[in-house]
């Protein structure tokens, strides 16, 4: 395999925008990629896409031949991937998988959403065959009273309190607050996050992501065509894909969470992240920051000590400590986060990959990860889906 860089990248504002389409907002993203990059639309020689189920794509998921239809159709070939919240990841491992295999030269990998107002139905169908469908409408378990449920075994199994999970929102805001793309950047005291309403219990409105509308895009390469459009690239160290394993913490579409001794409770994020990390040659106390999927703030204790970046149990004490912001030895979620943007599904794993390109460049600003040279990014998606990508300058 050849080796892959990250040429430009490019974000369309986080936020919830009635009068825009995706594909605008996509294209946005792209100009902005294709610009960073210094490179032309006639010079991409294919799109991997991030399929949506809620807009655009001519209703069936082809996001990607919209895009080309407004960059101008050039004849190239298109992918559309859908994989849940983890297709942004997902088309980005296709992308880089097109470029390393020498297939292609020059990929542009892009992602948009806009979401639908409310709940949301994780389910598009209403089959007794379907897990989801048995679990949101037959067990009467959405998405928060899930998250709320894991939660709960932490504090069982750690002593988590409701001033620890407070903890991580407050410092999500914190640091979000200087992210432009960003689309909640007031700060939160632990006052304001504790008296924010009770979702479902120990779980808060603030502690939890809402839906926003983004579109993101990166530009990758071969390194050939790096070196003569950059000094300074960034390099795609690794990229996986994984689903979830029978011996999975999680006894899916129950409802319930009863995870056995030792194992964990997303085997597929552990897995992508496994691989990403053994491709790469990486230890996990080797990488100066992360980028994970954090719907609510449970997941930044879990995944921390899921990945062996931390010890089980530590990771309450690190948030406390400082040690997860930008100058933390262990700094998670620089971006914001998903709690600061609200989760456009399909295009978070690539709105990733804009982030730690950002840091791994020096241009973060005030959120700046000081000497940033290796950074993860981890997404995870319906049906058991996930992905982790490895960055290094």
């Amino acid at each position: 395999m050849r080796d892959v860089a990250v040429l430009g990248v490019g974000m369309h504002p986080w936020g919830k925008f009635a009068d825009r389409s995706v594909t605008s907002m996509c294209r946005v993203a792209t100009d902005a990629a294709l610009a960073d990059a210094g490179v032309e639309w006639r010079e991409v020689e294919a799109v991997a896409a991030a399929s949506s189920r809620f807009s655009g794509g001519k209703g069936w998921g082809l996001n990607g031949n919209d895009v080309v239809e407004e960059m101008g159709s050039t004849g190239i070939p298109v992918y559309n991937l859908s994989a849940g919240c983890a297709a942004g990841g997902n088309a980005f491992n296709i992308g880089w998988t097109l470029v390393a295999s020498g297939v292609h030269d020059c990929v542009l990998v892009v992602g948009g959403e806009k979401m639908p107002k409310g709940f949301i139905q994780t389910s598009g169908l209403e089959e007794d065959t379907d897990p989801e469908h048995l679990r949101q409408l037959c067990v009467g378990m959405p998405g928060p009273a899930f998250w709320a449920a894991l939660c709960r075994r932490r504090m069982q199994d750690f002593g988590t309190s409701e001033e620890d999970l407070a903890r991580i929102a407050v410092k999500a805001h914190q640091i979000g607050k200087h992210n432009t793309n960003a689309r909640f950047r007031q700060e939160f005291s632990m006052e304001d996050v504790l008296n924010s309403n009770m979702v479902s219990f120990p779980l808060r409105l603030y502690e939890i992501c809402p839906v926003s509308d983004g579109a993101a895009a990166v530009v990758i390469c071969s390194a050939d065509v790096a070196r003569k459009r950059t000094s300074r690239p960034v390099w795609v160290a690794s990229s996986s894909v994984a689903t979830a394993r029978f011996d999975d913490g999680l006894p899916r579409g129950l409802g319930t969470v009863v995870p056995q001794a030792g194992p964990t409770c997303h085997s597929e994020a552990s897995l992508a992240v496994g691989k990403a990390l053994e491709s790469a040659a990486v230890a996990p106390t080797e990488l100066d920051l992360v980028e994970l999927q954090d719907n609510t703030v449970f997941y930044e204790l879990a995944f921390p000590e899921d990945w062996g970046l931390c010890q089980p149990g530590e990771a309450e004490r690190l948030v406390e400590k400082g040690e997860t912001l930008p100058t933390g030895k262990l700094p998670i979620n620089p971006s914001g986060g998903f709690l600061c943007f609200g989760e456009a599904t399909t295009a978070m794993g690539v709105f990733q990959i804009c982030e730690l390109t950002w840091q791994l460049r020096e241009q973060a600003g005030a959120r700046q990860v000081p000497g940033a040279k290796i950074a993860l990014a981890q997404t995870l998606g319906l049906g058991g889906n996930a992905t982790a990508a490895v960055l290094k300058n």
